[in-house]
This record gives C-alpha cells, structure tokens and sequence, in this order.
C-alpha cells in the first residue's frame, strides 16, 4: 500500500472542504480519514484545509501550520465538539535525548521538535480559545478512539 495518495470518502457530505482533493501523506492518516469518513458519531471533517499562524523557534518569523484533521463530533455526553488532529510517529512527540556529542540524526531531531513543539503550542492556544480539544495521535493512540 502506499503511504501517500488520494482518499476519496464514501461520505464525501460529511468533508469540510472538497472531497475530490484529499490527500494522505502516511498509512495512519489514511486509516484516520477511512474512521472518520466512516464512523456515526463524526458529523463534519476536513484534512489540512485550514493554518494556525507560530513562529518558528529556527528563524523567529511567523509561518502557517496546518493541522492534518479537524472534526466536528459528537462525545460520549452525545454534545457537539470540535477537536484538533495531528498524526505523528510517538518518537516526534517528545524532546530528544540530549548528545554529549551531535551528529546530524540528533540535530535533525532538535529541529524537528523545536517546529512541532512551536506548531502545537500555537494549536493548544488557538483551540483553547475556541473551547475546542487539540490531540496528537501517534501509532499507539490509532486504534481508534478520541
């Protein structure tokens, strides 16, 4: 299978965006959307079709960070909520090991969660002031239940 291509929804009423352009870049997004496409209790969703303006910890300006899902569903209290998505592998979603010694696959790790922490602090804010949830989902959490 591949890990990137087009998704096309049984259920394309239920997307947020247009339904002919959804694009999955990893085999977990994929089986994400195939859920949410799928599942009763999501109303409405969408697959990177908005950005929430961070600034980057690298070079200090301001870029645009586009969530992989936002879906509106209904909880177990059966009321309406909008929840935040992003998909990434566990090992992204902690800091690094500090090296006494770096090469090049360590600072690439600094790097990268140097971005994701900015990106997902500028997520928790901009949810928090709509009183919507922001969730990272990883291999382990892909069973799925949010």
């Amino acid at each position: 299978m591949s890990y990137k291509g087009y998704f096309k929804p049984r259920n394309p009423s239920k997307y947020m965006g247009d339904p002919t352009t959804i694009i999955y870049r990893s085999s977990w997004e994929l089986k994400l959307m195939r859920y949410l496409d799928s599942h009763s209790d999501v109303i409405k969703w969408a697959s990177e079709e908005f950005s929430i303006p961070y600034v980057s910890p690298i070079d200090g300006k301001v870029h645009r960070y586009f969530p992989d899902f936002l879906v509106k569903k209904r909880n177990i209290k059966k009321t309406i909520e909008t929840v935040v998505i992003e998909v990434k592998p566990k090992i992204q979603t902690t800091a690094p090991t500090v090296q006494k010694k770096a090469n090049k696959r360590y600072l690439r790790e600094v790097y990268t969660w140097g971005i994701n922490s900015a990106k997902w602090a500028a997520a928790k804010r901009y949810c928090d002031h709509r009183e919507w949830k922001f969730v990272i989902m990883t291999e382990n959490e892909l069973g799925i239940k949010f």
